[in-house]
């Protein structure tokens, strides 16, 4: 139980986000530089930014390396090893990215605790349209030991979300019109590719559970 509460006040001391997401950026030019990819985005907050802070791309914390405030524009970089975890080698000119600053200390907790440190890929499986709300279930791969639960919370492209459906691999979200709207969830369809997430507590919790009972094994 001390562990528990160690990792607890631990995260609560570093979690960068909440999940909620201000405004969506787009994409105006990527360039490849050797394994790196620098990404150039257009927002009408960018004037706010500054060198060096951290944002949260599609949920994939990113840290601003050049700005044009008078353009609205910024550019953050991306090494391979988040290429390869990602979905941002789907990005292309154009796309809209959900962006979200890092969480101030001194305000509302809106969402859940989202480092940005973006577990897996998720592919959209279908999207069932609930006349006034829709449901979009997503599928992704079980052997990398992540898991969801009903009622839990999990991070889509970066926005906190909480599980509907909960299966071995397979999970939904319902998502409100006002989400729908304001993020990229109103581009997704099956086949997309989008990032996730899973909730820290229980990635804690279930790596000292195994802990626990690996030590009673021997």
């Amino acid at each position: 139980m001390s562990k528990i509460l160690y990792l607890c006040k631990f995260y609560f001391w570093i979690s960068m986000f909440t999940g909620i997401i201000e405004k969506t950026g787009r994409i105006v030019n990527i360039e490849k530089d050797r394994t790196n990819f620098h990404f150039t985005l257009e927002v009408d907050f960018a004037d706010e930014l500054s060198i060096d802070q951290s944002m949260a791309h599609d949920g994939c914390c990113l840290t601003v390396v050049k700005l044009d405030k008078d353009k609205k524009q910024y550019v953050v970089t991306a090494m391979e090893e988040t290429m390869l975890k990602t979905n941002l080698g789907t990005w292309k000119v154009g796309d809209e990215v959900n962006l979200e600053r890092s969480m101030r200390m001194d305000g509302r907790f809106d969402g859940h605790i989202v480092q940005g440190h973006v577990d897996q890929t998720a592919v959209c499986e279908k999207v069932v349209d609930e006349n006034g709300s829709w449901r979009f279930y997503f599928t992704y791969d079980p052997e990398k030991n992540n898991f969801t639960v009903p009622k839990g919370s999990i991070s889509v492209n970066g926005v906190s979300l909480t599980v509907v459906d909960s299966e071995k691999g397979r999970f939904s979200v319902a998502i409100i019109p006002y989400t729908y709207k304001v993020t990229n969830f109103h581009n997704f369809k099956p086949g997309s590719v989008v990032n996730i997430e899973f909730d820290v507590f229980g990635k804690y919790v279930q790596r000292l559970l195994e802990e626990y009972f690996n030590n009673r094994e021997k």
